[in-house]
């Protein structure tokens, strides 16, 4: 399997906040956003793995600044580490005042994905090659990143087991 360049895997969505997207603070749903995010991603883990692919997990969404009525808001993603299967992305979340130019950095993410084939079961991923200084300090840090995404699966699933009355989580 050929790896691939992380640049080759880079997609950007941008959007126009209108008060319909909104909460009564005048500032974009956060649920919003996050769909927005999880869409971004995607597109990136597919452009990598050329296959269909299924989120495995939200490492985070940290909300850094607010994304206002009138803004725009701007999305750049692109995967920083591969497994066997799986493709870290991350994703960063930029609000621009059309007015004045201002930019600023409202949001941060790491999803997983995993590459499925027709029948859903998992299927090999390229790895993946860093160049520039913020892709190369991403890919390096990752496994920390997949360590802590680790430890806390094996939580979740031990608080579904509990939750769920001692029967298995699946």
């Amino acid at each position: 399997m050929k790896e691939a360049y992380i640049k080759e895997t880079h997609a950007v969505k941008v959007g126009h906040v209108f008060p319909p997207d909104t909460n009564n603070h005048g500032t974009l749903f956060g649920g919003k956003l996050m769909s927005y995010i999880d869409d971004i991603a995607s597109i990136s883990a597919m452009r990598h793995s050329r296959s269909p692919v299924v989120t495995a997990s939200t490492d985070s969404v940290d909300f850094l600044a607010p994304v206002r009525t009138g803004e725009s808001v701007c999305l750049e993603s692109f995967v920083t580490w591969t497994g066997t299967s799986s493709m870290e992305v991350f994703i960063k979340v930029l609000a621009e005042n059309l007015l004045t130019g201002e930019r600023k950095i409202a949001a941060t993410a790491f999803l997983t994905f995993v590459a499925v084939n027709e029948e859903g079961k998992p299927i090999p991923v390229p790895k993946i090659i860093p160049e520039t200084e913020e892709e190369k300090y991403l890919h390096e840090t990752a496994k920390e990143r997949v360590e802590a995404r680790k430890k806390r699966r094996n939580a979740s699933k031990e608080l579904a087991t509990v939750i769920h009355k001692g029967k298995p989580w699946g």
